[in-house]
């Protein structure tokens, strides 16, 4: 694992105390509600409310609308931020924007890599555990409809008193590369077709990250790899992933052909370091927001200038 490859990690950045404990009182949201200095994070539709181009707004209790569902997110850690450190922060899902519709909305996808660390660890937060809440409204045991509890961070049965916890949903991804040192991209079927990324996939119940970059690469592109090398993590929110990115080789002890799976994965294509550099303007790459982007800067060695 690299700090300097951490650092191009957009998401992974945040300065904030989760404050674990105080979401075991009660009462919380009325007393942040009486608490001058607490502050809510307004999130509707999937985007958050914003201050400027590049910032976060954070509005006292009295200035949202009514939420559908709120969570405590614990206190900011930044002496950078025009809040004090200490301050509480609630995300707050709106039904409706009301007053606030005519105000500017950010998408963590698009602008998470010129957010502040605060604000990109807030909103990588907000929208994973209110995306859960939204998916989760029933019991998996009982069937029954769930409340909300410890401060947004449990959901209970209320009959028979049995709590669901929030899930994150593993996926590795991989830049592979071939005894010349190429790099491994491909198309998606849901994509344009000349978008591409590294291979991901889901990690698959009772099987390793490192099994899962093995069996993902095989059954997308017919190419057996060798020497899964953990780079770093991730979370992406949309709705509930943990992105853990690998380096991988091909293993030349075995036969493969490379074949796109024609599911999923429509076209690979393998890049030098020069392929991709004259390909500037022709294909598309991962935005600056996503891991893939940050792997494919770290085989390239440096920032890819020209592509969007």
């Amino acid at each position: 694992m690299s700090l300097d490859f951490l650092a191009r990690l957009p998401l992974s950045r945040y300065e904030v105390d989760r404050d674990y404990l105080t979401r075991e009182l009660p009462d919380l949201f009325d007393v942040l509600r009486n608490d001058p200095t607490a502050r809510v994070l307004p999130i509707f539709e999937g985007t958050a409310l914003l201050a400027g181009p590049n910032n976060l707004a954070l509005v006292p209790f009295d200035a949202i609308p009514p939420a559908a569902q709120l969570v405590y997110l614990g206190r900011s850690l930044s002496t950078t931020s025009p809040e004090p450190v200490g301050t509480p922060i609630v995300a707050a899902l709106l039904n409706d924007a009301g007053h606030l519709a005519e105000s500017d909305w950010g998408n963590l996808r698009r602008m998470g890599d010129a957010l502040s660390d605060r604000d990109t660890g807030l909103l990588a937060e907000a929208l994973g555990i209110l995306n859960w809440h939204t998916s989760h409204g029933f019991s998996p045991r009982t069937g029954n409809a769930t409340v909300s509890a410890k401060a947004g961070w449990v959901r209970v049965d209320p009959d028979s008193g049995a709590e669901v916890f929030p899930r994150t949903d593993a996926a590795i991804i991989v830049g592979i590369t071939d005894a010349d040192d190429r790099l491994l991209l491909g198309s998606n079927a849901l994509w344009e077709n000349n978008r591409f990324s590294l291979l991901a996939g889901f990690v698959e119940p009772g099987e390793s990250l490192e099994a899962a970059v093995i069996r993902e690469v095989f059954e997308e592109s017919g190419i057996r790899v060798t020497d899964p090398t953990y780079l770093g993590s991730q979370p992406w929110p949309f709705p509930a992933s943990l992105m853990v990115g690998f380096l991988a080789r091909v293993d030349e002890s075995v036969e493969s052909v490379l074949t796109p799976d024609g599911n999923e994965i429509l076209d690979l294509r393998w890049f030098s370091r020069d392929d991709l550099r004259a390909a500037a303007g022709e294909i598309l790459l991962p935005g600056p927001t996503s891991i893939a982007r940050a792997i494919i800067e770290e085989w390239y060695g440096g920032r890819l200038e020209g592509h969007k």
